[in-house]
Order: structure tokens, then C-alpha cells, then sequence
């Protein structure tokens, strides 16, 4: 679509007034549009050359080009003439609509074709990406695991068809981490050698320990028993010795003991005669005791009779007084619930509606944003109304 035909599409400027306040005035100049489009249709270019690619970025660009001078001119219609905002900013919404579909509709094929190539580039990059290794992982592997890697990796093959630009990328990539691969596996092969040999050596000096360590438990053992033949001499001697000072010891003892049994005897007489003065005393005592203890209880069973008829008394005016209190603090208790719940339900009310200000205000902020980007004015009320519900994938309204 040529310059001159964009102009075409626009009304002129004397019956641009009843164009656009007529329904549907637009159609005879968007239906020139729709022809152009059905032109192209009828023979698109291949959307795999660049010469292809081009012609449907222009007439993308020519269709909204078109868009922007039409909506221009319902503008200055608008802003001109107040007395008719409301038809042309319905024509002008109907245009944007419809162009946009047409638009979208025409560019269809190049975006899908841009599309696969994206696809198909992220493909190729993560393939390429598999050709490396992490080096941590190389310089800690085992032989055995290298050599497995340098297999797989050897039988690999390259297929520039399908890379197309990122065939010379794969190639250094496979020849790089091959190169690292036997360069690793040289060094794990040495150093499991050096591994083995440092094994025999450890090996052959725990075995000469072990004989060292046999000779001197067998060393040991023999002074041992040499010690143990001569503590059992010295322990029968020892023996002999303390049983001639025990038996001497036990005659001395029963001497003593007879001596103290008569002592004991003695005193165990005294102290006999002694206790039975003492006990007739303490009878005498006893029951003077018992006569005054029992006058006692009479008088104090009395006292506490009165004291317990008074106690229920108070008592009673006491519970009287509890259950009097426990009904104010019950009747207060349930005005209070009463008014937490009125204030809650006012907290709530409010919560609500600051919310509700607070998300307007955010959403308000995302149309300006829209709008400010280039987007109408209604497309942009309907993203923000679309993204506010989570109907868009992946996009959200931070609140």
C-alpha cells in the first residue's frame, strides 16, 4: 500500500464531519483498505525470504499508519466540534477495532513464521548448550566415568542442516570438552595409579606394624606372668601372717566382751527400778491430763458451733452478693461483644472501601500508562480489566 493510497483512505476535510458521525461512514474508505488486503492475500509473498518478510512488515505498517491518521482526524474532529464526540468516538473505536483485526489478520503469517524461528533458535541453543560440561564435575569424575563421557561425546554428530548458523559453535564445543575430557582422563588415570601404589605401601607398613605390635603383646605377656608367680608368693605369706594376728586378735575380743556382758547386766537392774517410778509418776500426770483436755473439747465443740453458724451466714451473703456480680459482668461483657462486633463490622465496611479506592487507584495508574504508551483509550480500559481478573497468562496487577 503506496503512500498515496494511505491518503486515499482519508476523508477529505469538508465531509470529514459527516463521515465520520454517519454509522458506519467509514466503510467505503475501509473497504478500499479491505482490497488492498485481499490483494496481498490473494498472492502473499513466501514468508521465509527477507524480501517476504519485508512485505508483510509494510503492509502492516501501512494498515497502521492508516489507523493512527484516522483516529488523528477523529481527534481533531472531537476536539473541534463538542457537539458530536459521542458518534465519532464510536466510529473511531469501531476503526481502531476493526483496522487492529485487520492488522493482527494480515501480519498472522509472518508471526507465526517469526514465531517457529524463535522456537526452533531456543531449541538449537539448549541442544548446544548440552555439548558442555561442567569442569567441577570433569575434574572430580573417575576414570571409568571419563572414559564412558569420551565415548558418548565421540559418538555425537554434528548436523549442520538443522544447526544452520550454530554448526561452528557445536563443533568447537564437542572438540573443546573432548580435548578436556582426555586431558582429565590422562590425570585421573596417574593419579589412581599413584592412588594404588600409596595403597600397597600403606598396606605393607600396617602388616610390618602389626608383627611389631604381635612381638610386643608376646614381650609383655611373659613379664607378666613372671610378676604374677611372684605376687601369689608374696600374697601366701602375706596370708599366713594375717590369719596368726586374726586368731589373736578374736581371743582378745571375747574377753572383752564377756567383761561388758556382766557391766551390762548391772546397769540394766538400776535401770529398771528407775523406770517404774518413772512410769507410776507419768500415769498419775496422764490422767490429770485427760480430765482437762476433755473439759477442754466440750467448751471448744460449742465455740466452733457458733463460728460455723456464722460463717454460713456470711456465707450466704456473699454468694448472693457473687451471683449479683457475676450477672453486671455478664450484662456487661455481652454489650461489650455487641459493640467489638459493630466496630468490626465498620472496620471491615472501611477496609473495603480502601481497598477497593486503592486497587482504582492502581488500575487507573496502568490505563494512563497505556494510554500514555500509545494504546486507546478503550483497548487499554479492557487490558487492565482483563489482567485485573487473571485472564492474561503470566501478567499480573501488583496491588
Amino acid at each position: 500500500m503506496s503512500a498515496e493510497q494511505q491518503l486515499a483512505i482519508l476523508p477529505a476535510k469538508e465531509v470529514a464531519l459527516a463521515v465520520f458521525s454517519a454509522p458506519n461512514g467509514l466503510d467505503p474508505y475501509l473497504q478500499s483498505v479491505r482490497e488492498e488486503i485481499d490483494k496481498f492475500n490473494a498472492s502473499a509473498p513466501d514468508v521465509k525470504t527477507k524480501k517476504g518478510q519485508a512485505a508483510y512488515r509494510s503492509i502492516a505498517y501501512d494498515l497502521a499508519t492508516s489507523k493512527t491518521k484516522l483516529d488523528a482526524m477523529g481527534k481533531e474532529l472531537v476536539a473541534e466540534l463538542k457537539d458530536v464526540p459521542k458518534k465519532i468516538d464510536a466510529e473511531r473505536k469501531r476503526v481502531r477495532e476493526l483496522l487492529g483485526a485487520w492488522q493482527e489478520e494480515v501480519r498472522r503469517p509472518l508471526t507465526e513464521w517469526e514465531t517457529a524461528e524463535a522456537n526452533k533458535k531456543r531449541e538449537i541453543e539448549a541442544w548446544v548448550g548440552e555439548l558442555r560440561l561442567d569442569p567441577q564435575i570433569i575434574s572430580t569424575a573417575d576414570s571409568e566415568y571419563l572414559k564412558i563421557s569420551i565415548g558418548a561425546f565421540e559418538g555425537i554428530v554434528i548436523d549442520g542442516d538443522w544447526l544452520g548458523e550454530h554448526e561452528a559453535e557445536a563443533l568447537r564445543l564437542k572438540a573443546d570438552t573432548l580435548a578436556m575430557l582426555r586431558t582429565a582422563l590422562e590425570k585421573r588415570t596417574k593419579y589412581e595409579a599413584e592412588q594404588a601404589e600409596l595403597v600397597r605401601l600403606r598396606a605393607e607398613a600396617e602388616a610390618q606394624a602389626q608383627r611389631d605390635r604381635e612381638a610386643q603383646i608376646a614381650r609383655e605377656a611373659e613379664e607378666r606372668a613372671r610378676r604374677e608367680a611372684e605376687q601369689r608368693v608374696q600374697a601366701e605369706r602375706d596370708a599366713t601372717a594375717k590369719r596368726e594376728a586374726e586368731a589373736k586378735a578374736a581371743a582378745d575380743r571375747r574377753e572383752l566382751e564377756l567383761k561388758f556382758a556382766a557391766e551390762q547386766a548391772e546397769r540394766a537392774a538400776a535401770q529398771a527400778a528407775r523406770e517404774k517410778i518413772e512410769s507410776e509418776q507419768r500415769a498419775a500426770q496422764q490422767k490429770a491430763d485427760d480430765e482437762l483436755r476433755h473439759q477442754q473439747a466440750i467448751a471448744q465443740a460449742e465455740a466452733d458451733r457458733i463460728a460455723a453458724e456464722q460463717r454460713a451466714e456470711q456465707e450466704r451473703i456473699n454468694s448472693e452478693a457473687r451471683q449479683a456480680e457475676a450477672a453486671e459482668r455478664a450484662r456487661l461483657a455481652e454489650v461489650a461483644r455487641q459493640n467489638a462486633a459493630a466496630d468490626e463490622i465498620l472496620r471491615q465496611a472501611a477496609a473495603r472501601e480502601a481497598d477497593k479506592a486503592h486497587k482504582m487507584k492502581i488500575n487507573r495508574a496502568a490505563l494512563d500508562a497505556f494510554v500514555a504508551g500509545g494504546m486507546p483509550e478503550e483497548c487499554a480500559k479492557q487490558a487492565v480489566v482483563l489482567i485485573a481478573q487473571r485472564k492474561i497468562p503470566a501478567i499480573t496487577i501488583q496491588y
